[in-house]
Formats: structure tokens, sequence, C-alpha cells
């Protein structure tokens, strides 16, 4: 079952010998034939090969046949029809021509929208025809496998063709694929130079809109001026309007510097640089390609990463502190400032102490807000902490102040802050304590953990604080559950909730689910995972159970314990729960 899913977008960005050829990659008019010719060198996967040779023909024999090919389109067991793959064709007006779903072919289809609100068919569509000469392109997007549920992401090859009757059509496919290809990234860079060169800035609210075609999966097109000066960062916005030109990923490489350097001397090239992943502490190798895009009578840069297949890691990464441990740190310093109160300070500021380490710190707050204690940075000293939000709208000094104060006294909190000496947000697990000084004065001591790996702790402390609201206000929590500002949605967890019968009430990231029994759904090994967690939570009240389902953005089944918990409010039974992916 599908209770998680990654919804973080992050830096992109230097030379990669691989694709040294794509440097100057073919004119977009070309791009098809180009694909026909050596499908090996511009696709690394073969099923992205398949789809591609696939569209090419059926656009040619529509070209060639006319609209009497679209028989052949709705063949079932033919080449244009097996499984997953399967040919459609749309008008421009956006009817739906051809499709292997009854309820959608013959319809207009241009409203459609994905689960993320992006509009399915007009994408198909500009994919092909927005930009002059470009016949033929890429759209990313999240769509169910055919009988299934959850939705997955779908990359959809499009070309553009006029039949001999003077009618022209959109003819496409799609892969479950959620490997990024470096076609996909060159294709959305090209696009984005494009509106630049024709709209100028007026084309970078397109780049930010994330139910627009530049977003998609852990992919997005960034802008950067000559000087290195952000100008569109749609995941760190933060970041726009500073000079980033020496900025250097984990490995002390300036690749900022070198994506400069390479549309300065090339036009356009490959950049690979090591940064960790969303959620992960070791670096991964993300690659960008970056194009030089003429703006008035200025250039500018313009780029777009990901971290490709089995793209390489560092070798070792630093022990990281876990979850259990930092509770007992947290625990352990509030124990000291109940008995020395403020002649703790000079111990927690040691850096290189059990209290201070490269990322690690304490921090100590009023119960009204006022930062006294801050052992990285002196200068927060004295500031209120109550308006604080992080770039996702996260009010986490709120947060904290809360969880401070609630009943247990304690507790956790989520959020994207950045880590010491760094200006990129990294998310950010802080566990915070109330604590009584000498002085009588009531205060909370913390301290966080970047990037931290979830674990049965967090998701407990999740569900645990879901069924207590759910237990006070009932249906009135749920609100609550689906905020993705809020404390039940952070990293890749978030809460669901069911009634005992199977009916989903509550599923913020499949919102669709809402209301729809689910059962008799089941995981990748056939296990009916859905009645297993509710036999589990009525019988035992709360329980871990395994499921195999797909790794969040990727097609890789993984091991993934999911924690239910039973909660009674009256004559209302619901069950409660989230998932940690173990693997």
């Amino acid at each position: 079952m599908c209770h998680n899913t990654t919804f973080v977008l992050d830096f992109v960005i230097p030379v990669s010998a691989f694709a040294a050829f794509l440097f100057t990659p073919p004119a977009a008019s070309a791009l098809s034939n180009d694909i026909l010719s050596t499908p090996n060198q511009l696709f690394e996967h073969e099923d992205t090969r398949q789809l591609v040779s696939l569209v090419s023909d059926a656009a040619r024999l529509t070209s060639s046949e006319g609209e009497a090919a679209f028989a052949e389109f709705r063949t079932s067991g033919s080449r244009w029809r097996q499984g997953d793959m399967y040919i459609f064709v749309l008008d421009r007006q956006g009817n739906m021509l051809v499709h292997p779903d009854p309820a959608m072919e013959g319809n207009n289809q241009l409203q459609l929208k994905d689960i993320n609100g992006k509009p399915i068919v007009q994408g198909l569509i500009a994919a092909a025809t927005s930009v002059p000469d470009k016949t033929a392109g890429w759209y990313h997007y999240e769509w169910p496998v055919p009988d299934g549920v959850f939705p997955r992401w779908k990359s959809s090859y499009v070309q553009s063709v006029t039949a001999p009757s003077g009618k022209s059509y959109i003819v496409g496919s799609g892969v479950y694929n959620d490997r990024m290809e470096r076609s996909f990234v060159i294709d959305e860079v090209k696009s984005a130079v494009a509106q630049i060169e024709k709209n100028g800035s007026a084309a970078f609210n397109q780049f930010h809109d994330p139910t627009g075609p530049y977003i998609a999966k852990d992919a997005y097109i960034f802008v950067l001026d000559a000087s290195g000066v952000e100008l569109v960062n749609p995941a760190f916005p933060n970041l726009e309007g500073r000079n980033l030109l020496h900025q250097k990923d984990t490995q002390d490489k300036e690749f900022v510097r070198d994506m400069l350097s390479v549309v300065e001397t090339s036009g356009s090239g490959w950049v690979d640089y090591m940064w960790p992943k969303p959620g992960e502490s070791v670096s991964t190798q993300k690659s960008t390609y970056v194009s030089k895009a003429k703006m008035g009578n200025k250039w500018v840069l313009v780029g777009c990463g990901v971290y490709l297949a089995d793209a390489p890691k560092v070798r070792t990464a630093a022990e990281q502190m876990t979850a259990p441990q930092l509770m007992a740190l947290v625990r352990d310093s509030a124990a000291i400032l109940e008995k020395q109160g403020e002649k703790a300070y000079p111990e927690f500021r040691t850096k290189g102490s059990t209290w201070f380490g490269d990322d690690t710190y304490l921090f100590v707050v009023s119960m009204d807000g006022t930062r006294v204690f801050h052992a990285a940075n002196p200068s927060l000293e004295g500031k209120k902490i109550t308006s604080v939000q992080d770039i996702l709208g996260r009010p986490y000094g709120k947060r904290m102040l809360e969880r401070a104060s609630g009943p247990s006294g304690e507790g956790w909190v989520h959020y994207m802050y950045p880590k010491p000496g760094d200006i990129f947000p990294a998310w950010k697990s802080t566990f915070v304590k109330q604590v009584t000084l000498p002085n009588g004065q009531n205060y909370f001591v913390g301290c966080g953990i970047y990037d931290m790996q979830m674990d049965k702790a967090l998701i407990e402390d999740v569900v645990d604080r879901a069924a207590h609201l759910i237990a006070t206000q009932g249906k009135d929590a749920f609100p609550q559950f689906r905020d993705k500002t809020g404390p039940f949605y952070f990293m890749d967890t978030y809460l669901f909730v069911l009634l005992p019968d199977g009916t989903e009430l509550v599923n913020p990231v499949v919102p669709s689910l809402e209301g729809k029994n689910i059962l008799n759904l089941k995981d990748l090994n056939g296990r009916a995972v859905i009645r297993d967690e509710i036999n589990a939570a009525m019988t035992n009240g709360s329980a871990w159970l395994d499921v195999n389902w797909y790794t969040p953005g990727q097609n890789t089944p993984a091991r993934k314990q999911t924690y239910v918990r039973k909660v009674q409010v009256g004559q209302d039974t619901y069950i409660v729960g989230s998932g940690v992916y173990m693997d």
C-alpha cells in the first residue's frame, strides 16, 4: 500500500564525459529522426527507447494512412496496445480520439488533471506544439496504471503529425518509468530557453508553477545570470537574488562556477556534482544540463538536474545520530539545566563536545518564544521564534512551543533549515523538552538532526499524536492531517485514516481515494494489506505490519513497515496510521 510519497524538490547541478556529445544537441525539429537513428545514444533505458520507437512509427503510420490507422491502434494485443503501453491520439482541441479507456475515448479531455493539478492533456498538446519547429516532446505527470488506484509518475512522449486529410493530431504513449532520462532534462531546458527568448523574464512565472510543465518528479528549471545570481529557483525561492558563484558541493567543488564555464565555452552541456538526496545523509552524484539563453541584450543560464539511476554515491558517510540517541541527548541536557541553569551554557557551547557536533547543537527557548541560548549562532539569542517559518511555510517555532507546552512536555518537530554555514535548507527533525531552571522559570531545550532517516520512534510519535487529536476532536481533526504545512506531513511521511470497513477517510497524497473502499487492495506480493492493517488494529489496539510497495518516486519494490492504531470516539471507530520504508 502506498502510504508514503516523496514530494520534495531540491537544487540541481558539472562535466559528464558520458554525455559530452550532447553539448550541442540536435535541432528540436529533427529530434524524432535523431531518436530513431541513434536510440542508444539518447536514452539509457530500453523501455524508453521502445516507447519513442513506438510513437514515431505510429506517427508515420498516421501521416501515411490518416484516420484509417486509428483502427489499428485500437486493436488489443497488437504492437500498439500491450499491457501498460498503448498509443493514444488527440486532436489539438483536446478531443481523445484513441484510448483504451472507453470512458475517455470520444470525449474532450482538455480539463483532465493529475493528482497534483497538472493539466494532462493540455500539457501533452503543448509538448508537441508550443515551441516553433519542435514537433515532439515529453510531458511528466502522475497517473494510475491500468486497473490501479494509486497514481505513479508517467512520462509520455508525443509527436505532432498531419494526416493526408490535412488534419493535425497528437500521437503519443507513456511509460511508468520513474527513472529520469538525460533526454527528458534536455527537453525541459530547451523548452525553457525558447520561452525565455520569446517572453523574457515574463517566462519565470511558468517555472514556478507546480502544475506547469517545468516541475516534474525531482526535477525543475532554475535560472542564473552571468555573474551567478539566482533568478529563478522554485524549490528554494529564498535563494533568488543571492549570488551562488562560490557555492560548493559536499566535495568542495564550485559547481555553479563550472556551470557558467560550460555555457560560456560550449553554449550548453552537462555538469555533475555530489549532493545528498532529500532525506539521505550520503552524497549522490547529481547531473545537470545547462544552456545559455538570450534575454534582451543579456544572456542567462537555464538549467535542470536530476539524480539519474545508478548515480554513484560517496563510499562512506559520517555516523549519524539516531532518533532515540537524540532524544536521550536532549533529556540529559534538560537534567543538567534543571540543576545548573545558565551555568551549563559554556559547556553546551563547546564545539566537539557531547552537546555540540558538526551539525548538532543545543538551543534553549523561553516559553514566550524568546531564544535565550543558541550554541551554533549566538546572534539569534534574544530573538523570537513565534512567527518563524521554513521555505515550505511550516511555522516550526510555533510547533516547538506547542510540543513543549503539551501534555507530555516534549516531542518532535520537522521542518527545513540550513545546516550551519550553508544556504540550502535541508530537512531537520528536532526534539524539544520543557525544563524548569533553578530560578523557577520554564524553558524548553532542543536539538535536531538533518536528513534523519525515519524510524519507528518517529512514526509512532506522529500516529499517537494524531490518535489523541481524533479522540478529542473526532472528524474535526482530519483537516490538520491534510495540511501540507502542518506537523503531520513531512519528508515522505503522512497520515492515513480508515474506517473498519476499509473506507479511506484521509489520504493527503492521494485525495481521490478519500471516500472509497480499498479493503481488498493488495501490495506487490499479493497481500491484502488494508484488510490486515485493520484486523491488526482492531484486535491489538496498535500494530506494526510489513508491506511490499514501490519506493516513493521509483519503480523499485521495497520493504515498508506501517504502524496502525485504533481510535474510539463515542460510537465511531477509526484506524489511523503511517509508514516508513526500511530498505
